[in-house]
């Protein structure tokens, strides 16, 4: 089973008939607890560098609060394509590792990423939210760049994939990120995927080392194995032994399921009509909503 991961944003609109505000946060849900952002600059343990919440949420100027860790980011990952295209820094972090709005391209092969900003750029793939308008105003050189950088990003495992039946009511804040409400409130599961950041501070000012809890529904994680090892096309067919991806096709060890469940969902809808996309929509098409999380929860709880 070949899937091709989101390399950008999130598509603007979940398929219709669906209730997938879980897997397509596009919009900041009304009544939404207020998320405490105090005044004068923000600090991260073992890191020299300081910034304000204001420069933290600059889409053109992303906070760097390790650069010890990475080498030289070229313009377009710390600065953006002019005004026309946010910094790729910004939604995916100096890290790679992203938020569950955003793909993990750390340690994703650079003709991979390459090729996903050609199909984002021809229509192919389709985010009018953002990835469309950025791919138009990102020249190919910086494109190659970019992908560069991000494959010799290390890739971490930063979700920890949990089975439960009840979650934290939970809400759409700052950053299209997902946060527990305040009170402690329990709701049911159901059929979704619920991705918490373990320190709602961190993941606001955006530390790349942010832990996210994923909760999926009790017995999803032995169902997804199942299914990726028994379909017509096994997962690991095109992915390898512990989806951990080779050659120029993409792991799905590791990643934010949220952005797993997202994209098989814009292979059903047909946004994604690359070439990639089109063998996948063979396999995606027959996938029940619950087949969906039960192989996101299972791919995410792999190994990277």
């Amino acid at each position: 089973m070949l899937l091709a991961l989101a390399t950008g944003a999130v598509l603007a609109q979940a398929p219709a008939g669906k209730n997938l505000s879980w897997a397509f946060p596009t919009t900041v849900e009304k009544n939404e607890p207020p998320v405490p952002d105090p005044d004068g600059p923000r600090h991260l343990p073992n890191s020299t560098k300081a910034y304000t919440q204001a420069q933290i949420d600059d889409l053109s100027n992303p906070p760097d609060w390790y650069p010890d860790e990475h080498g030289p980011a070229p313009t377009i990952v710390t600065s953006g394509a002019g005004d026309k295209g946010f910094a790729c820094g910004s939604c995916h972090l100096m890290s790679g590792h992203g938020h569950p709005e955003s793909a993990d391209l750390s340690g994703l092969p650079a003709d991979y990423i390459v090729q996903q900003m050609a199909d984002f750029k021809s229509g192919d793939r389709k985010d009018p939210a953002r990835m469309n308008a950025i791919a138009q105003a990102t020249t190919d050189d910086d494109v190659k760049k970019a992908a560069a950088y991000f494959a010799a990003q290390k890739s971490t495992a930063n979700v920890k994939v949990v089975e439960a039946a009840m979650v934290p009511v939970s809400y759409l804040g700052p950053g299209r990120m997902r946060f527990a409400a305040p009170g402690g409130a329990m709701e049911p599961i159901g059929n979704r995927i619920i991705e918490l950041p373990v320190d709602l501070t961190a993941a606001r000012t955006r530390d790349p080392h942010t832990q996210f809890i994923a909760y999926v529904p009790p017995g999803s994680t032995a169902k997804g194995e199942m299914l990726a090892k028994t379909s017509a096309l096994p997962c690991v067919t095109c992915h390898g032994e512990g989806l951990r991806g080779g050659g120029n096709i993409p792991r799905l060890a590791g990643m934010h399921p949220v952005v797993l469940a997202r994209e098989l969902y814009n292979f059903q809808s047909g946004a994604n009509s690359s070439v990639a996309g089109e063998l996948m929509q063979t396999v995606a098409m027959p996938l029940s909503d619950e087949d969906i999380v039960d192989l996101a929860a299972y791919a995410a709880s792999q190994t990277p």
